[in-house]
């Protein structure tokens, strides 16, 4: 019971950043408008906090209530706000012990199972829409597509001579990364920083590509999730089993020969 009610209120607490950041963004998007300064005027609200202790009390209230809104929708507040006065008073519970660990464990049990639900059917989406994607791509002028089934397109050319990679060299290049879609999950020339990494430590298909790549060129990728993330996706934008498509330059071959 101890180590659900930490996880809990760790999960509430979790979401504080983010809401932060987005609460953040919305005053920036405000203050341009300028209107700030006329929605704080018209509302100024008393303070309804007259001590410390009470301003971190709502605070917890509140980023405990956003993560429970999110996670657990079916939540009886009424139901809720009374086993938290009686455990928080150390009142006589409504509940055996037994029957509520019993019970944590249905609800965990049943939120597990949602979750395996919703993501086995994000998995299946998302494994025919990039099919069906790679299957009409393939058959477009200038797509060619490798014996791994990885498919590529020649954007540009660097000059004729230029070296490429191995497998073992370390390459610098500028990249814009979306979903079949059209959704941009990461993209260095939007951050205008070019980044080095490793031929042979990142995803398969980038691997191959790489060392089709002479320095200078910039290809298309059109990459089957089997040679991106497969089943485990990456982040909160790549699903499981999602086709990847990049833009990929290769500013210049660092070799470790």
């Amino acid at each position: 019971m101890k180590k659900f009610m930490i996880a809990a209120l760790a999960l509430g607490l979790a979401g504080c950043q983010q809401g932060e950041q987005q609460e953040d963004t919305a005053k920036a998007e405000a203050a341009s408008a300028g209107i700030v300064a006329e929605a704080n005027a018209a509302e100024a609200p008393a303070s309804e906090f007259s001590s410390e202790e009470q301003k971190a009390s709502y605070a917890i209230g509140l980023k405990y209530g956003e993560a429970m809104g999110r996670d657990v929708k079916e939540l009886d507040l009424e139901l809720f706000y009374k086993g938290l006065t009686h455990g928080f008073k150390g009142e006589k519970p409504l509940l055996e012990p037994q029957e509520v660990m019993t019970t944590l464990k249905a609800l965990q049990t049943r939120k597990m199972k949602e979750m395996q639900d919703a993501q086995a059917k994000a998995s299946d989406e998302n494994k025919a829409k990039g099919e069906a994607f790679l299957a009409e791509n393939k058959k477009r002028e200038g797509v060619k597509t490798t014996d791994s089934g990885l498919q590529y397109e020649v954007l540009s050319s660097g000059a004729a001579d230029g070296v490429s990679p191995g497998p073992n060299d370390k390459v610098k290049v500028h990249y814009h990364g979306t979903l079949v879609d059209g959704t941009v999950f990461d993209s260095s020339v939007d951050r205008g920083q070019p980044i080095e990494f490793a031929v042979g430590g990142v995803i398969k298909g980038w691997t191959e590509a790489l060392q089709l790549m002479k320095k200078g060129d910039k290809f298309k990728l059109f990459i089957p999730s089997d040679l991106a993330y497969g089943a485990r996706g990456a982040g909160p934008k790549i699903g499981p089993h999602a086709a990847l498509i990049f833009e990929v330059e290769l500013l210049d071959v660092i070799s470790q020969e």
